[in-house]
C-alpha cells in the first residue's frame, strides 16, 4: 500500500510538471500583451520597456521557464501582474469557496444518485421515468442548468439569493448563497452517478451471495442496503475520482453564472489581463486537486473491498 501510494505520488508530481509546462507553452502562443493590458495603447516605449524588465518579460522564453521552474521547487508561484500580489496568496483567498462549492455539489450528487438508483431497482415504472430524466439532465450544459435554476428559484420564486457571496462570517447565509450553485453542480453530475450506480447494482444483484440471502428470507430492502450496496460502490468510487475533477472545473463555470468570488472569477480576470503567472498558478492548483481526487479514489478501494491488493 505504501509503495503504491509513493509511486502514485511521484506520478502526480510528474503530471503537475507536465501540466505547468504545457500551460507555459500555450501562454506564449496566446495573443495579447500583458504590458499593453496594464499601460494601455498610449504608453511610451520607455514605460513599456521598464515594465517588461520589472515583469521579466524581456528575457528569452526558455530562461523564463527555468526561472519559473526553480521558484516552483520552493513552492513559489510568482506574483500576479494584475493584482501585484503573490499568486499563492490570491489562490488561498479564493480556493475555500471553490472547494466548498465542489464538496457540496459532490455531496448533493451522491445524495440524489444513490437513493434514486435503489428506488429504480425496486420499481420498474420508476426506473423508466428516472432513466429518461437523468438522460435529459446529462444532455444539458451546466451553465444552462444554472440559468434555469436562477430564474426559477431566485427570480420567479425568490427563495434563494440570485448571486454574490456574503463571506464565511455568517455561515447560514453563506450556505444559502451556495445552495443554487451547488444544486446546479449536483444535478449536472447526479445523472452520471445514477447510471453508474444502477448498472453496478444490477450486476451485483445477480451474484450468488445475493440469491443466497434471498433464499434465507432476508427482506429485499435489507439485501440492497446490507449485501449489495457496498460491493456495488467499488466502480462508483472510480467514477467519483473523475467526477471530482469535473465538479471542480464545473464549479469554475457555475461561479461565473452566480457571480461568486471563487477561482472561476479569478481565472477570467487573469485571462483578460493576460496575467501569465496567475494563470499558471491557477492551472497548477486545479491540476493538483484533480490528481488528489483520483489518488484518494484509488486508495479508497482497499477500504471498500479487502480483496483489492496493491502490488
Amino acid at each position: 500500500m505504501a509503495a503504491y501510494a509513493l509511486r502514485r505520488l511521484l506520478l502526480a508530481l510528474a503530471t503537475l510538471w507536465l501540466a505547468g509546462s504545457l500551460v507555459f507553452l500555450f501562454l506564449l502562443l496566446l495573443p495579447g500583451d500583458p504590458v499593453q493590458a496594464i499601460l494601455g495603447l498610449e504608453a511610451s516605449p520607455e514605460a513599456r520597456a521598464a515594465l517588461e524588465r520589472s515583469l521579466g518579460l524581456d528575457r528569452p522564453p526558455l530562461e523564463r521557464y527555468f526561472h519559473w521552474l526553480g521558484r516552483l521547487f520552493h513552492l513559489d508561484l510568482g506574483a500576479s501582474i494584475r493584482y501585484v500580489k503573490p499568486v499563492g496568496e490570491l489562490v488561498l483567498e479564493r480556493l475555500p469557496l471553490t472547494l466548498a462549492l465542489t464538496a457540496l455539489g459532490l455531496l448533493g450528487a451522491l445524495s440524489l444518485a444513490l437513493p434514486l438508483a435503489l428506488l429504480a431497482l425496486r420499481h420498474r415504472a420508476l426506473d423508466l421515468l428516472l432513466g429518461g430524466l437523468m438522460a435529459l439532465l446529462q444532455s444539458l450544459p451546466t451553465f444552462f442548468l444554472g440559468v434555469v435554476l436562477l430564474y426559477a428559484l431566485a427570480v420567479h420564486l425568490p427563495l434563494f439569493p440570485a448571486g454574490g457571496f456574503p463571506g464565511w462570517d455568517r455561515p447560514l447565509e453563506a450556505l444559502r448563497h451556495l445552495f443554487l450553485p451547488a444544486l446546479t453542480l449536483a444535478l449536472a453530475r447526479a445523472a452520471i452517478l445514477f447510471r453508474m450506480a444502477r448498472a453496478s447494482l444490477l450486476e451485483v444483484m445477480g451474484q450468488d451471495y445475493i440469491r443466497t440471502a434471498r433464499a434465507k428470507g432476508v427482506p429485499e430492502g435489507w439485501v440492497l442496503l446490507k449485501h449489495a450496496l457496498r460491493p456495488a460502490s467499488l466502480p462508483l468510487v472510480t467514477v467519483l475520482g473523475l467526477e471530482g475533477g469535473f465538479l471542480l472545473t464545473g464549479a469554475v463555470i457555475v461561479e461565473a453564472v452566480f457571480a461568486l468570488p471563487g477561482m472561476g472569477s479569478l481565472a477570467l480576470t487573469a485571462l483578460e489581463a493576460r496575467d501569465y503567472p496567475l494563470l499558471q498558478g491557477l492551472v497548477l492548483v486545479l491540476s493538483a486537486l484533480i490528481v488528489a481526487f483520483n489518488l484518494a479514489a484509488d486508495l479508497l478501494y482497499s477500504l471498500l473491498d479487502p480483496r483489492v491488493a496493491y502490488a
